[in-house]
């Protein structure tokens, strides 16, 4: 079925991870967590775009991947074209879902949730205007949830009054009363859906790209000649960050039954 580095700043790419375990069971994965440089929502522009390249052309001599999947928005919004230009193997962004959420939004307005370094690019005012669909969009960044989350993922208790602090200025902000349809614009965020949910006002759509980057990366893997699988387990690593018993208990339950600290 070929083999994917997935990559991202800490924990959130797992949930672009559980997509593409449930459309191709067969697909083998090395992880990647930037740890040493989270949370890219902090950064700026000129740091991503000057870490990311080489670091990216790094670990693909490493793990010798067919394709990379960079599971981080803040991200594939920052460097997406300069990583493409530095390594020859095909690269897939991850996309606010802004489109469906605008489709199937009744009220005419949606909420992107995301860290500051996504929210606020010029990436994401485009696809506003192009996919907004006549639609009012309230722009919500926080790095909060992105702590949340990965405590969460390392066995943490999650205080649910935690998440309602970050989110309920999202919906009081203007316009905020209306949303109906929140895109999920950082891959941390769906490992916090249940929170999410109870944390919320009223009932609203939650969306994300997981599905939609993994039946992508399917697609390019049928369209490309591909390597010979690694006769070594399926590795999550994790750059500048320190493993312990419940983060590799984490990582095996999304299929890595190694763990090692970079």
């Amino acid at each position: 079925m070929g083999h994917a580095l997935v990559f991202d700043s800490g924990v959130g790419g797992l949930s672009v991870v559980a997509e593409l375990r449930k459309l191709m069971p067969d697909l083998y994965i090395t992880y990647v967590a930037d740890d040493a440089f989270r949370p890219y929502g902090e950064k700026t522009e000129a740091q991503l775009k000057a870490r990311l390249p080489g670091l990216l052309k790094t670990l693909i001599l490493v793990a010798n991947p067919d394709v990379v999947v960079i599971a981080c928005n803040t991200a594939s919004t920052t460097a997406l074209s300069e990583v493409r230009t530095a390594i020859d193997v095909p690269v897939i962004g991850v996309v606010p879902a802004v489109k469906p959420a605008a489709q199937i939004s009744q009220s005419k307005t949606i909420a992107v949730l995301g860290t500051p370094g996504t929210v606020h690019r010029k990436y994401v005012n485009k696809l506003i205007a192009d996919f907004g669909n006549g639609c009012q969009v309230v722009l919500h960044g926080s790095t909060g949830l992105v702590d949340l989350a990965e405590e969460k993922l390392s066995g943490k208790s999650v205080m649910q009054d935690k998440i309602e602090a970050e989110i309920m200025p999202m919906f009081s902000a203007k316009n905020g009363c209306d949303i109906d349809a929140v895109v999920l614009a950082c891959t941390h965020f769906p490992l916090l859906l249940e929170e999410l949910k109870l944390a919320a006002p009223r009932n609203v759509n939650w969306i994300d790209s997981g599905a939609a980057i993994a039946k992508r990366t399917k697609a390019v893997l049928q369209d490309i000649n591909q390597k010979p699988i690694p006769q070594i387990p399926q590795t999550a690593l994790l750059i500048g960050g320190h493993e312990n018993a419940a983060r590799r208990e984490m990582f095996k339950t999304y299929g890595f039954t190694k763990t090692v600290s970079l």
